[in-house]
């Protein structure tokens, strides 16, 4: 038995993105990403709550401030108290796992998403995508990338504007592009 799209996405294996089952569910999440926007700032929690049970697949306590984009959502895993600021992206083909109390700035992104590098097999519509972690207490400052199969350890604070293409160590100060780390903390 062969397998779908979704299954060789989640695996990390090349498949193809215009596959039905893949739009319907990026097209779901746009919608509810959507929602959790048009929310009035006085909507009661419950609805706020609601709309992010429905994205993400489980309960949370996390914090959006919208706008906020992701494809799925139901591929990221998130810890307790997690903050996101305004216009963060997440491209979780692959999963990601987001510790407890992790700060994402204002215009963080997060690529699990990628393309070969030969555009022969680009041109084919193949992708494929690579996980993601960050651990508990990790402050992304704003407008970080991070870069597809990066973890990034706990306690550690990535500065604004940088572009974590490697692992980056727990309890750090890091940034630049290529981001690499300036201390312990």
């Amino acid at each position: 038995m062969s397998k779908t799209e979704k299954e060789k996405m989640l695996a990390g294996e090349p498949y193809s993105g215009a596959d039905p089952q893949l739009v319907a569910e990026r097209l779901h999440a746009r919608e509810l990403c959507r929602a959790i926007a048009e929310l009035p700032s006085q909507a009661p929690e419950a609805e706020r709550s609601d709309l992010l049970k429905q994205l993400f697949g489980a309960a949370t306590d996390a914090y959006i401030t919208p706008p906020f984009f992701c494809d799925y959502g139901r591929n990221i895993e998130l810890g307790k108290g997690v903050y996101f600021n305004f216009n963060c992206v997440l491209l979780d083909c692959a999963k990601i796992s987001i510790g407890d109390h992790v700060l994402f700035g204002p215009a963080v992104q997060i690529y699990t998403a990628s393309h070969p590098m030969d555009a022969a097999e680009r041109r084919s519509g193949l992708e494929f995508a690579k996980p993601i972690a960050i651990g508990n207490d990790v402050w992304l400052g704003g407008g970080v990338v991070v870069c597809p199969g990066v973890t990034i350890g706990a306690g550690t604070v990535i500065g604004a504007g940088s572009v974590v293409l490697r692992d980056i160590p727990a309890g750090v100060l890091a940034a630049g592009n290529p981001c690499r780390v300036i201390r312990e903390l």
